[in-house]
């Protein structure tokens, strides 16, 4: 067993944390590690089944995946807005801001992966209803010798284009539509739940030191859950169990996010001007001396516990946003960057699919570059991350991918070839994840939590 004074040099060697912030840090890390190792397990057997249902139904599916999350965020804020709701029924709810109902927040996080994990195993016994002639012998004979080129044949074959839905049955359609959004709603939730709870922990000072150091536990863990995928693919929908037992770890992990290291509840000088400039901030601090530290303590402000729900709290998200001018901002900022990424995407597409005509290599360098992105972002989120949001400030940390975004488009449309594809990728990827995004995360430290919960989600 590690003694404490051991671990703390261990892990000041990576990143700059004080002895009472260790057990967080630590905590919050395997969370996220177990997180994204549970998804990236599950990954390729949602991608296997959507294929199954023919590529030409992709789009639908992704367009289905973005109708699922449009619709759960506002629906979360009138759920969590009824008074009626005890925490035996709340043990069922799953979304981010669930835990605003909870007196021990550190219990409502755990129930949400504890969800997510019970709900692996249930789709494991559909999956293996759903499934016509499966036997354990298939899986551990015909499946692991015979798998691979039958599914190249699969991916390569014209015919895969023309998959109809009608070709299969409504219960095994039914199941594996389900499954692909439901990965979705679980990334997504798992992920901002904990990011919440640990924004809600910690302030913008041991935010800017730590937040690299635990979106690495996330990136190894996606390392762990791809490779751990890649070398046992032929379990097939057994993975599901395994998924779900990390799941379940994350759960455990979670129950140490449960201590503020804040000490200084002062806003970060970056952040001062603009956040101290909304006049709905500046109601919020000087109407009401009792909420002298709204950034950090404030309670939510809608609905009470007694007062009667409304329809129209379904936007309370939206009413925050527009209410305020900081979120205004930093809405617009997430809003271009996924248009950004989205035009990326599709360039990056089509450059691929005209220069590499065998799905193989399509796949295979896909891979090559996954990897390659995965083992760049751990390095710099151990080692870059908190450095450079202490030296270079936020500003520079959320203005750092869109530069790179920008000349990384002007590459591709210069030199549209794989090569191009394969280093803008990974330098934007890089950029983005060890850089902007702990510095976004860092932009929601100084809301009130009904903002941080609510808007945010």
């Amino acid at each position: 067993m590690i003694s404490r004074p051991r671990l703390d040099a261990i892990l000041s060697i990576f990143v700059t944390v004080h002895p009472h912030e260790t057990s967080i840090l630590l905590h919050s890390s395997s969370c996220f590690f177990f997180i994204l190792s549970a998804y990236f397990v599950v990954l390729p057997l949602r991608d296997d089944g959507a294929i199954s249902l023919g590529i030409s139904n992709l789009p639908g599916l992704f367009v289905g995946s973005l109708v699922l999350t449009l619709i759960a965020a506002p629906l979360s804020t009138f759920i969590f807005s009824l008074p009626s709701l005890s925490k035996g029924k709340l043990a069922y709810v799953m979304w981010v801001n669930v835990y605003e109902m909870y007196n021990d927040n550190a219990e409502a996080l755990v129930l949400i992966h504890r969800f997510f994990s019970i709900s692996l195993v249930l789709f494991f016994i559909l999956w293996l209803s759903s499934s016509a002639g499966y036997s354990l012998s298939k899986l551990k004979g015909s499946v692991a010798t015979s798998s691979t080129s039958k599914e190249e044949q699969k991916v390569d074959a014209n015919s895969t284009y023309s998959v109809q839905w009608d070709n299969h049955g409504w219960f095994y359609i039914l199941v594996r539509v389900a499954f692909f959004l439901w990965v979705a709603l679980l990334n997504l939730i798992t992920i901002s739940s904990t990011w919440a709870r640990v924004i809600d922990v910690m302030d913008s000072e041991s935010g800017s030191r730590l937040f690299g150091f635990i979106g690495a536990g996330a990136t190894l863990g996606q390392l762990f859950g791809s490779l751990f995928a890649t070398g046992m693919a032929w379990l097939g929908p057994f993975l599901l169990l395994f998924a779900a037992l990390l799941m379940e770890f994350a759960a455990q992990s979670s129950k140490g996010i449960n201590k503020d290291v804040s000490h200084n509840s002062h806003l970060p000088e970056e952040l001062t001007p603009i956040r101290e400039a909304d006049p709905d901030q500046q109601n919020e601090v000087h109407g009401d001396r009792q909420t002298a530290q709204p950034l950090k303590n404030s309670s939510p402000k809608f609905p009470s516990s007694k007062a009667k729900p409304q329809l129209w709290t379904i936007l309370d998200g939206l009413r925050l946003i527009l209410s305020s001018t900081y979120l205004l901002y930093v809405s617009l900022f997430l809003w271009l960057s996924a248009v950004v990424s989205s035009f990326f995407y599709f360039q990056k597409a089509s450059v691929i699919a005209a220069t590499i005509t065998s799905s193989v290599e399509r796949r295979r360098l896909f891979a090559q570059i996954n990897s390659f992105i995965a083992a760049f972002i751990l390095a710099g989120q151990l080692t870059l991350t908190g450095r450079v949001l202490t030296v270079a400030g936020v500003t520079i940390a959320i203005c750092s991918a869109p530069f790179v975004s920008f000349l990384n488009l002007i590459a591709i449309a210069v030199w549209p070839t794989w090569v191009a594809i394969a280093v803008s990728e990974t330098l934007r990827k890089v950029v983005t994840y060890v850089v902007t995004r702990p510095g976004r995360e860092l932009l929601f430290t100084v809301v009130s939590q009904d903002e941080k919960y609510k808007a945010k989600a």
